[in-house]
């Protein structure tokens, strides 16, 4: 029998140890491999790159830089802004109680003068803008109203007294006119070129400490709806506005008057950042109508019109709420010669679009009585052009105050 060689027992040992150890590595990568099927995330990534770039500031949006003072404004409008002091005599009548004969007896002869209605001088103050060289002054109708004397005090010290030229209640204006030389004037900005933020300033006499200046911004323009006046279209701002103030003048950065300061709204009775301006495009054509007719023209075409509400809209079947509906005419006014029926809905007036009740009450009053008015209706889904002549707005719908 033969015995195996020594030499061959080493090498098939070898062999063996290769083959193990090459199942082995096979074996771990078999499993290596289901595990990355299996679990994807189990494989380094590298990280990505980020990428900062620094970008340049925009300019800031500054149009023109303000001025550090407003000396200068207030140096070119304050000469012709004055002091409005009024009076007016008011009966005080005595208490019911004396009409008792018994208790007259009571107090015997002396008590006669109970009875007697006594009469004392009521005194307001109040603010206003010399608008010419002639002495015409505006100022809000109800600083004035019911006065019996009425006292015009100049910056420069000067005194006159004035007299009432007309007033209109329907834009609490009134116009006032005072008999002097040199007198100072305001040069007059465009009222409907602000803007919201643009930076104004009130001059007036607030609770007759004398002339102040306050400033302030814009807050909002054609403010509406506020029941103070028949027709509003006012500036507001945040600039101080107190009693005494009303009449007085809201000018621009540059002095330019802008508004005619006339309400506020407070529940203290004092500033609190909400004031109201009649814009000087409303005011001039009041004063210029009063100087030259007495009192103010507006055009009138005698309809009454509503806003159109969303669910109005709806249920007539309009796309927008866009213009106003009428809802009564008076028979043989203009509007009823021209052809408007009740259930139409105006849609724009001399080509401007029409966006509510006020804003067609604003634009037929700022035409005078003979002007054409052209008319854009909706009728039964169909779009009708009119034209209807305007009279005379009468005295009689004037709301008084």
């Amino acid at each position: 029998m033969a015995m195996p060689d020594p030499k061959i027992q080493p090498k098939g040992q070898l062999q063996r140890l290769l083959t193990y150890l090459a199942q082995t590595v096979i074996l771990g990568l078999a499993i290596a491999f289901l595990l990355l099927i299996i679990w994807p995330e189990m494989l380094p990534r590298e990280s990505p790159t980020v990428e900062i770039r620094q970008i340049q500031p925009a300019a800031p949006i500054r149009p023109s830089m303000g001025p550090v003072s407003y000396a200068a404004a207030v140096e070119k409008a304050t000469p012709a802004v004055v002091n409005v002091n009024t009076a007016k005599v008011v009966t005080v009548r005595p208490h019911p109680f004396f009409d008792d004969p018994v208790f007259r007896e009571f107090f015997g002869r002396g008590g006669d003068d109970l009875i007697t209605p006594r009469k004392r001088v009521e005194t307001s103050l109040g603010s206003g803008v010399i608008m010419s060289k002639q002495g015409y002054i505006l100022t809000n109708d109800h600083v004035i109203r019911g006065a019996d004397a009425i006292q015009v005090s100049l910056r420069d010290g000067r005194r006159a007294s004035a007299r009432v030229v007309g007033n209109d209640p329907e834009t609490d204006i009134a116009v006032l006119k005072i008999e002097l030389k040199n007198l100072p004037s305001i040069s007059l900005g465009r009222s409907e070129r602000v803007h919201v933020g643009d930076v104004v300033l009130a001059i007036g006499n607030p609770f007759g400490v004398g002339q102040t200046v306050t400033m302030g911004i814009i807050s909002a323009t054609g403010r509406n709806k506020l029941g103070i006046n028949t027709f509003e279209n006012f500036i507001q701002t945040d600039a101080a506005i107190n009693p005494g103030n009303s009449g007085g003048a809201l000018v621009d950065a540059d002095g330019n008057l802008i508004g005619i300061n006339t309400a506020i709204f407070s529940r203290s009775g004092g500033s609190q950042g909400i004031g109201f301006a009649i814009p000087t495009s409303l005011a001039q054509r009041v004063l210029a109508d009063i100087i030259q007719y007495g009192r103010p023209l507006r055009g009138w075409l005698g309809m009454e019109a509503d806003s159109i509400t969303p669910d109005l809209a709806d249920s007539l079947k309009l796309e927008s709420t866009e213009g106003v509906i009428i809802v009564g005419i008076y028979r043989g006014g203009p509007a009823h010669r021209a052809g408007l029926r009740p259930g139409d809905v105006i849609k724009s007036i001399d080509d401007k679009k029409i966006t509510g009740a006020h804003e067609a009450l604003l634009a037929i009053s700022s035409r005078k009585p003979g002007d054409r008015i052209k008319l854009k209706i909706l009728r039964d889904g169909k779009e009708i052009m009119l034209e209807a002549v305007a009279i005379e707005r009468p005295a009689s719908l004037a709301r008084r105050r």
